[in-house]
């Protein structure tokens, strides 16, 4: 049988595939967006009912069923993360993300870049020699990666204080990518996303030795009652205490 992390990887790399073969027609970009979420959940959930019957689901495309907070084995997917993007002609930073979560923990995941022809997961995790810090990762300025449409604020004065270079992205799953493959140093998100926005890149990030966590520094939890989650950070170690200081800096207190 499959292992956990082989099934993520071959389901994220066969919808993607599927994906691109739907984006090479001519439909109109909102139904193009439309179709790809509906055939790209469909896909994934008969997929993981066929190989694994037992365990429940939580898709971004899906009904939420109560029963996987008494479970004990989440799959938790997103069909087609950066669904925006997708709908684009040319553009790649769109992702197709299966992570696998455990007793408290993600155990498996997968992230499929299919117009880009790469597939991350923890079958194969990438693995690099992280630099340590200094006026950026290897004396160059730290990239950070953030949303290209809903940009939190005080990214700019953080950096500005870091002496960073800012790169906007669509799908987390592109942004967890870019700093997973040395693209970027860091990702970094305020504002909100749902557990199948980051369970996938996240369950990559920490197989692949990158630190992930919440931008006050605490766990990312995941199989909660609301999926909702208010931020995240995704870089090396080296850079964990650095970042968080600097978003404790500018970051504006939260209000109730």
């Amino acid at each position: 049988m499959q292992s956990d992390h082989e099934l993520a990887a071959e389901l994220a790399t066969q919808s993607g595939q599927q994906l691109l073969a739907l984006r090479a027609g001519d439909r109109e970009p909102g139904e193009l967006r439309k179709a790809g979420d509906r055939s790209s959940h469909e896909f994934l959930s008969a997929g993981l009912a066929r190989f694994r019957p037992g365990d429940c689901v939580l898709s971004e495309e899906g009904r939420d069923d109560p029963a996987r907070l008494a479970a004990g084995r989440v799959w938790i997917v997103d069909p087609l993360d950066g669904t925006r993007e997708y709908g684009e002609p040319g553009r790649t930073d769109w992702a197709v993300h299966v992570a696998l979560w455990e007793h408290g923990e993600l155990t498996a995941g997968a992230v499929a870049l299919p117009a880009r022809d790469q597939v991350l997961s923890t079958a194969q995790p990438p693995r690099r020699r992280w630099p340590e810090p200094g006026p950026g990762v290897g004396g160059q300025p730290l990239r950070i990666v953030m949303s290209r449409t809903r940009a939190p604020a005080f990214l700019a004065p953080l950096a500005a204080q870091l002496g960073a270079t800012l790169v906007p992205l669509g799908s987390a799953g592109a942004k967890a990518a870019a700093v997973i493959l040395g693209e970027a140093d860091a990702y970094l998100h305020d504002g909100g996303q749902y557990e199948w926005d980051s369970a996938a890149p996240v369950a990559v990030a920490q197989a692949a030795g990158l630190h992930a966590c919440r931008l006050d520094g605490s766990k990312l939890a995941y199989n909660q009652a609301s999926p909702w989650q208010p931020d995240i950070l995704i870089c090396p170690e080296a850079l964990t205490d650095l970042l968080l200081a600097a978003v404790s800096d500018v970051r504006p207190p939260a209000t109730e």
